[in-house]
C-alpha cells in the first residue's frame, strides 16, 4: 500500500503577509504538473494534494507560493508552486526545479 504524501509546514510563519496563495486553479491560472511528478506520485495523488492544500489556504487565509509533500515511500518530495496572479500552479519535484 502506498503512503499518502503529508503536506510538511511551510518556511514562514502562517501569518506572514506573503503567506496569501490560495491554489486555484482557473482560466488564467492553469494547474499544470510535470511529467516526472505524475510518474513519481500519479494524477490522482497529485489532485488529492492539490484538494489538500485548497483546504489549507482557505483555513488560513492563504499559503505561502512553495508547499511541500512528503511521503515515506518515494525518493522526491513533491513541489507546488504557484505563480503569482497570472502565473501557473505547478507540482513538480525538486529534481526538476
Amino acid at each position: 500500500m502506498t503512503a499518502f504524501p503529508i503536506l510538511q509546514p511551510q518556511e514562514i510563519p502562517l501569518d506572514d503577509p506573503a503567506s496569501t496563495e490560495m491554489f486555484e486553479p482557473s482560466a488564467i491560472k492553469p494547474f499544470v504538473a510535470t511529467p516526472a511528478a505524475i510518474e513519481m506520485y500519479g494524477h490522482e495523488t497529485i489532485l488529492a494534494c492539490l484538494a489538500v492544500l485548497q483546504e489549507a489556504a482557505v483555513q488560513n487565509a492563504g499559503l505561502d507560493y512553495l508547499q511541500v509533500f512528503e511521503s515515506a515511500d518515494k525518493q522526491e518530495k513533491l513541489w507546488f508552486i504557484e505563480d503569482g496572479p497570472s502565473g501557473a500552479i505547478t507540482a513538480l519535484l525538486p529534481s526538476d526545479y
